[in-house]
């Protein structure tokens, strides 16, 4: 098992992190979701999949390129809504957390490079 492999096994199940890459910039505190919140954000990336897989389909059967094109923008608009739920609960959360404990500029600078990806 690696390093980061017992790392994450030793995780509350709540506990995620936002992004796939390593946790190191995370250190100082836990990316916690309530297990509401979790719940929601898991479902709807389920969809997401699930949608993802019926355009595979619809290209696998021929359909026509403009509703492939449209189920295509559906999907667009659920991501950037799940986004949005992580986003919200970010800034409630996590930079709430960081005002009180005092580092609320390590923060910050994390968001900025992580909007600077996520946005065109």
């Amino acid at each position: 098992m690696t390093t980061s492999e017992s790392a994450s096994s030793q995780r509350p199940k709540s506990s995620q992190p936002h992004s796939s890459e390593p946790d190191h910039a995370h250190a100082a505190h836990p990316h916690v979701h309530d297990e509401e919140s979790l719940r929601r954000i898991i479902n709807r990336l389920s969809r997401v999949e699930g949608h993802i897989r019926g355009i595979k389909m619809m290209v696998q059967e021929g359909r026509p390129c403009p509703d492939v094109l449209v189920q295509i923008a559906a999907i667009r608009g659920a991501l950037d809504r799940v986004a949005r739920i992580i986003l919200d609960e970010h800034l409630t959360e996590c930079v709430g957390r960081a005002a009180r404990e005092g580092n609320i500029d390590l923060e910050i600078e994390e968001l900025k490079a992580a909007l600077d990806r996520f946005l065109p």
